[in-house]
Parts: structure tokens; sequence; C-alpha cells
């Protein structure tokens, strides 16, 4: 895990800043959300790999990509929660002051 950050720091920043932007853009493009069963089965997905990659089922150079793309996959989800929460408090500050 060690080396997956000194080594890939620069793909995982870059995941990190774009779930930022997207989070920052998602709150003003109100989109049609995902339904409950869509999301079911992606939750439910992302479980498996995730037992997937800690019980090291998946070997070799496949099991390294898939380590590295969960990884890469929930930096891109926290910068997401980041972003659409900073935006949402700069805009609640912003119309409070008004």
């Amino acid at each position: 895990m060690a080396y997956l950050a000194m080594f890939h720091w620069g793909w995982l920043l870059g995941s990190l800043l774009l779930g930022f932007v997207v989070g920052w853009i998602a709150v003003v493009h109100r989109g049609q959300g995902v339904s409950k069963v869509t999301s079911r089965w992606l939750a439910a997905l992302v479980a498996v790999l995730v037992v997937a990659a800690l019980s090291r089922v998946v070997p070799g150079r496949p099991g390294y990509w898939l380590d590295l793309g969960l990884i890469m996959f929930a930096l891109y989800l926290a910068g997401c929660a980041v972003g659409s929460w900073l935006r949402d408090w700069v805009l609640s500050r912003h119309t409070a002051a008004a």
C-alpha cells in the first residue's frame, strides 16, 4: 500500500483533485440521479471488489491494478464529497451575508 502511494502519488493526487472539481460542479448541475436499484447494484459491485482486494483473490499485476483503482476511486469520492460540501458552505455563507 505504501508503495502505491509513493510510486503513484501523482495519479492519486489527480484523482483527488478531479473529484474535488466534479464535486464543486455537481452542486450547480442538477442532473437526473441514479435509481435505487442501480445504486444498490453499484454498491454491491464495489463491495465485491473491495473484498476481492482485501482477500488477495486476484494475484499479480491485475491485483495490483485493482488495488490502485480502488484507492483512486476512494480518493475521487472523497474529493467529490469535499468539493460539494465546500461549495455548499461558500454559497450558504454568501446568501446569509446578503
